[in-house]
């Protein structure tokens, strides 16, 4: 379902880089000055070349030694393959790919350069119940499949409460006409 906003405009345009030169406790002080919990690392022509997270700096404080930190480089440690957006795209594409990888940021790419930061936390902002409206129609989505699997479901559908479990969820019409929920359905 899109919401008719662009990642464009809810991107970070400010968003904090460096280069993958960038020894990790310059690029751990960056973070912490900022108050970022990602670095964007780009080359000098704006391409992207990586990212470097908290969770990179911490693992590599915990495996090296004192003295092997300071040799490192951001280009050590991050992260390569980076999921990336355009910002013409839906915030819901956004939200879609946040969850399929796993993530909470992304960079905004056009024109192979890098423009801008998403992250869950620019969403919340403008309203954190388009999370609720998102995870509704990704359940709806759900029982879509679900159809599509059991062809002995009705195929007419609403949203309701169950007659045989009192659930509220989307309803099909079983043999007897009742509304019941898919697990009741199934039951039978």
């Amino acid at each position: 379902m899109k919401t008719g906003i662009a990642v464009g405009d809810l991107m970070t345009r400010n968003f904090i880089w460096t280069t993958p030169e960038t020894n990790l406790c310059d690029c751990a002080k960056k973070m912490i000055k900022k108050r970022v919990g990602s670095l964007i690392i780009k080359n000098k022509n704006e391409k992207l070349e990586g990212i470097l997270t908290e969770k990179d700096i911490i693992w590599a404080i915990v495996k090296k030694s004192q003295k092997d930190l300071k040799e490192i480089l951001a280009k050590d440690l991050m992260k390569r393959k980076v999921i990336t957006i355009k910002p013409s795209l839906d915030i819901s594409d956004a939200l879609q790919k946040f969850k399929k990888y796993k993530i909470r940021r992304m960079p905004v790419i056009e024109n192979k350069k890098v423009i801008g930061m998403l992250t869950t936390k620019d969403i919340l902002k403008i309203d954190p119940g388009l999370f609720e409206l998102i995870a509704e129609n990704m359940k709806i989505k759900e029982e879509s499949a679900k159809l599509k699997r059991n062809p002995k479901i009705s195929k007419e559908t609403k949203q309701g409460m169950c007659e045989e479990c009192g659930n509220t969820d989307i309803l099909y019409k079983n043999d007897g006409e009742e509304w019941v929920c898919v697990g009741c359905y199934e039951a039978k």
